[in-house]
């Protein structure tokens, strides 16, 4: 099975646009979206809608619980007072311009997918979440330590874990000894497609390829692609510009970070 992962849209409808174009050339078998479809900059409604017609599965990201909730926190973990300041101002744009029937949507979504597979005598679990399984807004950095990253997994009963938030794109595979066979457990962080963070600008988005004889054994039972493509970055920086939201989130989306 091929199965798409998209994230973090942000509000970025040409990002999302560009994403469409590039999956549908990939021909997947199943999609989904692991959140944070609002936030930064000016096309919320039209990117919720983008993802509903198609029918997606898609669980809640941080962003879309504080807007689902009409919070004033979206619980990003601002560093600094300019960056919550900024912060401030996406929330309070984005609570003005989201509809009704949007903020509904985005109420109800789901946290979490879990998808099992029953392969070769033994079961593969594919658990799909925003931050991880415990929080919603919890980053999972590439650097996290092992034995951290695999106890989330293995608590949350996680073969495969999936998730965005940070908008840093990574896979690590983690084995684990058990009863002289060794178990082995892939993260993977699926990247942004509409607000990269790992100073590339062209969106990100994952191919996992589930094969007929995946195992939990075998070290390389799946496959997992990074899809970079380009979209129309300026109109989407330019957009910022023209609203009240800050000008520094356009400099970001030009330059990755």
């Amino acid at each position: 099975m091929k199965i798409a992962l998209f994230s973090d849209i942000h509000a970025n409808l040409p990002a999302l646009e560009a994403f469409f174009k590039s999956v549908e050339e990939q021909k997947p078998d199943a999609i989904y979206c692991l959140g944070d479809l609002v936030g930064y900059n000016i096309w919320p409604n039209e990117v919720i809608n983008e993802i509903r017609k198609r029918g997606i599965p898609t669980i809640a990201g941080n962003y879309d619980q504080g807007m689902g909730l009409m919070s004033d926190d979206c619980g990003c973990a601002y560093k600094t007072n300019p960056e919550k300041d900024m912060g401030k101002i996406s929330i309070s744009f984005t609570n003005s311009i989201l509809k009704p029937d949007e903020r509904r949507y985005l109420r109800t979504l789901p946290a979490h997918i879990k998808v099992e597979f029953q392969l070769n005598h033994d079961k593969l679990n594919l658990l799909l979440v925003h931050g991880s399984p415990r929080r919603i807004n919890e980053y999972l950095f590439e650097d996290r330590d092992e034995k951290s990253l695999l106890r989330i997994m293995e608590e949350s009963d996680a073969d495969i874990m999936c998730f965005g938030h940070t908008h840093k794109p990574y896979h690590r595979v983690l084995p684990r000894e058990i009863s002289e066979n060794t178990h082995y457990r892939h993260a993977i962080n699926i990247g942004s497609v509409g607000k990269p963070k790992d100073n590339n600008p062209n969106g990100c988005y994952v191919i996992l390829n589930i094969n007929p004889d995946s195992s939990i054994a075998n070290v390389n039972t799946i496959q997992v692609e990074f899809v970079r493509f380009e979209y129309d970055i300026e109109k989407a920086a330019k957009a910022i510009e023209e609203s009240i939201l800050p000008n520094e989130f356009a400099d970001m989306l030009r330059k990755g970070y």
